[in-house]
Formats: structure tokens, sequence, C-alpha cells
């Protein structure tokens, strides 16, 4: 199976939907990917591993370092649809006590400050 990411808008926040496999063949696709958004400016970005099948320990460095990156930056990435395979990665790499996980993609992008101020105003 492959390695895609796809991106999504919602406002200022950019979804980064990972689908298939991030091993050391796909994590390049994914550090591109993200480093793209950052050049463009947009350092809110809320990675969907929902769709993830497998993760190796490169594409857990790849997520690493996208999330190196984006902090970098003075942006904020959060996680959301942890398989209870990626789950367990990021458990036994202690890596769960680093990234934002949220259960579901509305509460992800409700814990950014701008989206919040939108979601107020809209009500």
């Amino acid at each position: 199976m492959n390695f895609s990411a796809a991106i999504r808008r919602n406002g200022e926040v950019s979804i980064v939907d990972l689908s298939g496999q991030l091993t050391s063949f796909a994590s390049g696709v994914l550090r591109q990917t993200v480093g793209d958004l950052i050049q463009q400016g947009n350092k809110q970005i809320v990675l969907n591993v929902g769709n993830l099948v497998y993760l190796d320990s490169s594409g857990v460095g790849a997520i690493v370092n996208c999330y190196m990156s984006v902090i970098k930056q003075g942006g904020e990435m959060k996680v959301v649809g942890l398989t209870p395979k990626v789950e367990e990665v990021l458990k036994i790499t202690q890596l769960y006590r680093i990234f934002q996980e949220f259960h579901d993609e509305e509460e992800a992008l409700q814990s950014f400050p701008a989206v919040k101020k939108q979601s107020a105003g809209a009500a």
C-alpha cells in the first residue's frame, strides 16, 4: 500500500490527511508536505492519522521532524485519528507526551486560538 498526504483547509488551519504506510520510502513526502505548508505561512496544522495503516521508525522520525519544524516557526501541530497501532507506537516511543492528541478533528480545530474566536463569533 502506498502513502499519501492530502491537504485540506479549515479557516486558518491546514489539515493533513495521512493514509497508507508511513515508512522510510514515504517519510520524505510528509516532510515535504509540511515544509511546503510552513513556507506558505501555514503554521496551524492538524495531522490526521486515521487512515495510516503502518508506521515504522522512519515514519515516527518524519512526524517528529515535522512537529519540530512547525514549533520552530512558532506554529502548532495537533494529531487526530489515532488508530490502536499508531497509538501503541506513540506510547512505546513516549511521543504521546509531546504531541497534542484529540479524539476528533473538530476538537483539534477548536484547540487553536484563532478558531475558537471564529467559532465564538459565529455562534
